[in-house]
């Protein structure tokens, strides 16, 4: 299993946003060996640059089905701070 298409993807989680290149590389090191098809996407951290450009990250996504045994995977050591929590349901629905 490895990096996938997006639409390749049942319901497709965010689980993950890697912040630098060496997170993004640790997190697929992880996913790959874990026998997971992921897909990663570039995305807006919403924070700029001294110089008003706006920063990137890496996210990453996997089926819904194994969205919360990434998100367990991804808790471990320095990857911890980029897990992206489950979406919370509205309430009332």
């Amino acid at each position: 299993m490895a990096r996938v298409e997006g639409e390749t993807l049942q319901e497709p989680l965010h689980v993950y946003l890697a912040s630098s290149l060496g997170l993004a590389r640790a997190v697929e090191a992880v996913l790959t060996s874990s026998g997971v098809d992921y897909a990663v996407e570039v995305q807006p951290l919403g924070r700029t640059t001294l110089f008003g450009s706006m920063r990137h990250g890496a996210a990453f996504y996997v089926s819904a089905s194994q969205s919360e045994y990434c998100r367990s995977l991804l808790r471990t050591g320095e990857l911890a701070h980029g897990v992206v929590e489950s979406e919370q349901q509205p309430q009332g629905e």
